[in-house]
């Protein structure tokens, strides 16, 4: 069983400041690994979709699901699905088998309703301002809140998943001198560039 606790000092550590998200994030990836019965990644056989979207609040919930998943922006096994939401749907490409974990929705709106939130990140304190007083219980809370009283967790189901083949194929831009994948290459007055350099 894959234990939030113990990734949580590590957490911290890599997302950068203390708050209630980055840790809900390590609960419904821990929970979503447990149920389907996985470990972490080291390379790219599990794949995270997150139902986030762009600058709002509680977005560092992403970085709690790389952490303790192993799926990152780096090897391209996790995405984000424009959604406004917290739902993560993780899934084991080796079996196509896959799990949709969300924070239930009264515990979040409470917590925004904490001094956190309240006194501090909606007045524009930064994160990393926050008193640990004041942020400490908030964690506490996430982390020790029974599964099922915190996450709503969907049973296992099939998801057909399709896998990119990824290309090591890549040229050097005429006009920049930058490596560039193939894919992305213009061909600009006979020349082979970039497409920055092609849209000069």
């Amino acid at each position: 069983m894959v234990n939030p606790k113990e990734w949580l000092e590590f957490g911290q550590k890599f997302h950068g400041h203390k708050c209630p998200a980055m840790p809900n994030g390590l609960r419904a990836a821990a929970a979503a690994m447990n149920k389907l019965g996985v470990t972490r990644t080291g390379d790219s056989n599990l794949h995270a979709i997150l139902e986030l979207g762009n600058h709002h609040c509680a977005h560092c919930f992403a970085d709690g699901v790389q952490v303790i998943t192993g799926c990152t922006f780096g090897k391209e096994n996790i995405e984000k699905k424009i959604m406004g939401k917290w739902g993560l749907t993780l899934i084991d490409k080796k079996t196509n088998r896959a799990v949709r974990v969300v924070p239930k929705a009264e515990p979040m709106m409470a917590t925004k309703k904490t001094d956190f939130f309240t006194q501090y990140r909606m007045k524009g304190v930064p994160p990393t301002q926050v008193p640990d007083e004041v942020v400490e219980p908030l964690i506490n809370k996430v982390m020790n809140t029974p599964d099922e009283e915190l996450l709503n967790i969907s049973e296992v189901f099939h998801y057909d998943w399709h896998e990119a083949k990824g290309s090591f194929a890549a040229f050097i831009c005429e006009e920049c001198g930058e490596m560039v994948v193939e894919k992305y290459g213009r061909i600009k007055n006979g020349k082979k560039v970039c497409i920055a350099c092609a849209e000069k």
